[in-house]
């Protein structure tokens, strides 16, 4: 089982959420959870872009709280 890492991206505008999405994954293993929070509507589009070029796996986008919450399983490096 990987770690869960969580990117705050809250208040932060497109390309921003990618951008700091992009840099937890550099640091990231094959098994771990990224958990990026957004409140930038367009992160729902841009991560699902992300996660088919990275060949990585969406595993919910739900909203909570007032913001967009992106769980994604790390299935390749």
């Amino acid at each position: 089982m990987g770690d869960k890492i969580v990117i705050d991206a809250r208040g932060s505008s497109c390309p921003g959420p990618i951008v700091e999405l992009a840099k937890a994954y550099r640091n990231s293993k094959v098994g771990d959870t990224l958990e990026l929070w957004a409140t930038d509507a367009g992160v729902r589009a841009d991560v699902q872009a992300w996660a088919q070029k990275t060949k990585n796996q969406i595993d919910s986008i739900t909203e909570q709280e007032g913001k967009i919450v992106v769980v994604i399983k790390i299935l390749n490096r």
